[in-house]
């Protein structure tokens, strides 16, 4: 045991303390660890969180939603936080908060984004704005 602590004093003295690469093979994996848990997990949540807030602030009357319960429901009206459904064909009416709304069942159309106008020729050779 002696001898271990007098090489690692010897050692020591010789290179004038903790250097800077030890100092850097030290911290290097836990920048590691760090960057893929930024990467790995992170970033994906927030990814997915954004989503789930446009999807829930994109809620339109008569889409068919469904709870995170499993409640399956055609949407009468919205309000700031809760929306209110229409379930099945006895029109059962079920106030829920939007925070218990997983998916969004109706398909929006994106808007369209106005495209480019390029000119090109034709087989012809006359010059055609697409």
């Amino acid at each position: 045991m002696n001898l271990l602590a007098l090489m690692s004093e010897s050692s020591a003295t010789e290179t004038g303390g903790i250097g800077i690469t030890s100092i850097l093979s030290m911290i290097l994996p836990f920048v590691i660890v760090l960057l893929i848990f930024y990467f790995l997990i992170i970033r994906p949540e927030k990814k997915r969180n954004k989503e789930m807030q446009d999807m829930l602030s994109n809620i339109q009357i008569a889409d068919e939603v469904v709870t995170t319960g499993g409640i399956i429901g055609r949407v009468l009206s919205v309000k700031e936080d809760t929306v209110l459904i229409e379930t099945g064909s006895d029109r059962t009416k079920i106030r829920v908060i939007k925070s218990a709304i997983a998916k969004n069942n109706t398909a929006h159309e994106a808007p369209e984004e106005v495209a480019e106008t390029k000119p090109t020729k034709n087989k012809s050779g006359k010059t055609e704005i697409k």
